[in-house]
Parts: C-alpha cells; structure tokens; sequence
C-alpha cells in the first residue's frame, strides 16, 4: 500500500501520495473564516481526493505547524487560532480510523527530508520565510524528539538586543531574519516601505542599503548555525525557504559569514541551499509515515 503525506499550513494544506508510482500532489486552500470545523471539512476531502486518485494509504505523515500538549489538545497557532482547544488527536480518529497516522513538527520534518535529499545524518536547516523554521537531525533522527517537543530554531537569541519577537522577547532569529524583519530593515535603511521584489531587483544590482539588510539576516543565521554546531558537530547547514531561494546567492553570503564566525582551529560546517524548496515539509510527512 501507498504512503500520504499531508503538510498543513497556516493558508493551505499539501498533499502527497507515494505508491511506487508517479506521486499524486494537490494542494487547497483554507477557507477565510478561520473556523476550524471549515478547515477539517477541507483537510477531509483532501485526504479522500488524495485517496480516490492513489488508493488508500497504509500510513499516513502529517507536518503541522501548531503545538499540541502530551493529551493531544492544540494549544497554539498564531496562524489559525480556531485551532486552539481542538481534539487533534481525536479529529486525527475521525479522519483516519484505519490508518497508521504519525504527527510532528512541520520544520522537524523539512530538516528531516532536506537532510535525505542531501545524503546527509547531520544536517542543521534553516527554513526563512513569514518566520524562520527548520530543525537539526543527528545520525538521522530529527532533535530533540517527538517527546520533548519541537526544534525551535526559530526562537533561538541571535541578539539580545535585537528587535522584539511576535512572542514577546528580543533578538529571536526570526525578529532578525525572517522575510518581514528583513523588508522592515530594509525599508528603514532606505527611507520607505519596500516590497520583497524592491528589495530582490536591489539585492541583485548590488544596491547598499539592499546588501546591508540581506546580509544583516545572513549573519544572524550564521550566528546561530555557529552557536549550534558548537554543540551538535553537523557536518552540513542548508538554508531554503521561500524568501531566502528567491535572493541569489544568500546561502552563500550565510556560509561567508559561518567561516567569519568560526573559532580558529575547529572544524566549520559545510553550508549551502536546501534542495526541496517548499516541498520540504511535505516530503518530510512522507518519510514520517514510512515509519508508522
């Protein structure tokens, strides 16, 4: 039997089937309304689409960006917060009575399948979009494990500080590095407001103001990949996201900055662009239900 991966996110949700054959993809929209009785009445008939077209799958991978306590209850989705308080466990029963179904961090699992696709066991991946997401994997294994939660990286302190956090604190990678922290401080430097295309048209002519907010972002990724590979010894970082693969050359300026940081004497990791793009998470909800 096949395998559906299913990556939720904050306005659509993915599917992917894997039977062997040529993989069956779709995607659908959430509806407007936020109401999460809408969202499982869309995420139901994805599945049964995905379903009709593959057949049905003998393990099913979700990658969901909300958090979800050890009684299975969402407590948090900034995105949908019509999720918070729901049964994910029990609507998961609903969904798939018969099915081996398998749940965990959406940027777990990009980590998970981008250090696949790059033949890799230890990988540190930085996702740089809306927010920063990703996850690091250690002989194979996404860390710190379903058990302990998810990899945060997006929450690791880059800079004390740094502006402040949709969270609440300061200097949170994401406050520094995200897509909008970038366009913020682009716009600051240039004296208005500046849209992602602005700011790439810029980035590509080599414009200051342009260099010095993407490579603001860069040296706050790097600070972070030093800190970590301090810690855990990955023999690879990859960098991808939707924001960061459309700015040439970015994973490169990340690596510039990772060899600046480095302590004299002690082995740097190799840095480069994630392979998947945004199909990382998906992916990875396949590898999940492989395991189930």
């Amino acid at each position: 039997m096949g395998l559906l991966g299913i990556d939720i996110g904050g306005t659509k949700v993915a599917f992917r089937a894997a039977d062997g054959r040529a993989p069956y993809e779709s995607a659908v929209r959430w509806s407007d309304s936020g109401d999460v009785r809408r969202d499982l009445a869309v995420l139901r008939a994805g599945a049964l689409a995905a379903r009709a077209a593959a057949g049905p799958p003998g393990g099913v991978g979700i990658a969901l960006p909300a958090t979800v306590d050890g009684a299975g209850r969402v407590t948090s989705w900034p995105n949908r917060p019509g999720w918070v308080g729901l049964d994910w466990h029990g609507a998961l029963g609903e969904l798939f009575p018969d099915v081996p179904v398998r749940t965990a961090d959406d940027g777990d699992l990009a980590a998970l399948a981008e250090a696949d696709h790059a033949g890799s066991t230890d990988v540190l991946y930085f996702g740089v979009g809306t927010g920063i997401g990703g996850g690091a994997v250690l002989d194979g294994r996404p860390l710190p494990g379903p058990r302990r939660g998810s990899c945060e990286i997006g929450h690791v302190i880059a800079d004390p500080a740094g502006p402040r956090c949709d969270c609440g604190r300061r200097g949170c990678l994401q406050a520094l590095a995200s897509g909008p922290a970038t366009l913020r401080y682009a716009g600051e430097l240039r004296g208005g407001e500046t849209g992602y295309e602005e700011l790439r048209a810029a980035w590509r002519s080599g414009q200051e103001w342009a260099v010095t907010a993407v490579r603001r972002s860069c040296t706050a990724l790097a600070t972070v990949a030093i800190g970590t590979a301090e810690l855990l010894h990955p023999e690879l970082v990859l960098v991808g996201g939707g924001f960061a693969a459309g700015l040439p050359g970015f994973a490169d300026v990340v690596a510039e900055c990772v060899a600046e940081l480095a302590r004299p004497g002690q082995p740097v990791p190799r840095v480069g662009a994630a392979g998947l793009g945004g199909l990382s998470s998906l992916h990875g909800a396949v590898l999940l239900a492989r395991q189930g």
